[in-house]
């Protein structure tokens, strides 16, 4: 499923979302993958919007040309980088195409590629990845910004964290330098779990309880992602609101 809403205060959406999924069934036993990605641009008048569509168009690009041509064309002596890799260098050249593109503009960037029960993930910003299971939700991701990096230090709390002025200020994200590190980690997908990926629109508003809750416990993905959205806009849907679900089927 996935969603994106203005919200109720923004003149244009700044967030960008994708969901790309592809199954088959054959002798040749492909292993289902998908490329799920969030983008929450920024930027003044038109460039955040730009920053995002251009790291979405870009990152999927270089994914399918280094990970799922090699992996469906059938050859088995094809040189493959690992997947992260893959994912990492996908991240860093759409942050060289936004550089380029949108100099005044730029971008977070939560990407995860799925391959049958494997998900692996390249991060930078404030959007998240959370991994929803029965009993628990699991914040894959870690923010990029000045607040979060004050906690980690213990010079704020995650209470004050929420009041502070320069809540929104990263420390990293695409478009602001040509050398970008990105986070990257894999994990396994557990049958019945469920993928969040959000903007801080959603995040910032909806608690961690209320994710969890209506992820897991509604039954269709797509209808999952518009009641959080709507959750977000009746909080006062401050942000541009973005989520993608994937549910994970009993057999990857």
């Amino acid at each position: 499923g996935i969603a994106s809403h203005v919200g109720q205060i923004r003149q244009n959406n700044q967030d960008a979302g994708q969901a790309f999924f592809v199954t088959s069934r054959s002798s040749e036993d492909h292993p289902d993958f998908g490329v799920f990605i969030v983008a929450d641009g920024m930027g003044g008048h038109h460039d955040g919007e730009k920053a995002s569509a251009i790291t979405v168009r870009a990152v999927t690009a270089q994914i399918m040309t280094s990970i799922y041509l090699p992996m469906f064309s059938g050859n088995d002596d094809v040189e493959r980088i690992p997947v992260t890799e893959a994912l990492v260098a996908a991240v860093q050249k759409a942050n060289a195409e936004v550089i380029k593109s949108v100099p005044e503009g730029g971008t977070t960037a939560t990407v995860v590629a799925i391959i049958g029960d494997l998900a692996h993930f390249a991060h930078v910003g404030d959007s998240r990845a959370y991994l929803v299971s029965k009993d628990s939700i699991d914040q894959i991701t870690r923010d990029h910004s000045l607040v979060q990096r004050l906690i980690e230090l213990e010079q704020l709390t995650p209470e004050e964290a929420e009041e502070h002025p320069q809540k929104n200020v990263l420390y990293r994200a695409l478009g602001q330098n040509e050398t970008l590190e990105v986070d990257a980690m894999t994990r396994r997908l557990p049958a019945n779990s469920r993928l969040l990926l959000c903007s801080d629109g959603l995040w910032g508003l909806v608690n961690e309880s209320d994710l969890h809750d209506v992820t897991m416990n509604t039954a269709d993905p797509q209808k999952a992602c518009e009641k959080l959205v709507s959750m977000a806009n009746n909080k006062g849907g401050v942000d541009n609101i973005t989520a993608v679900i994937v549910k994970i089927s009993s057999s990857n």
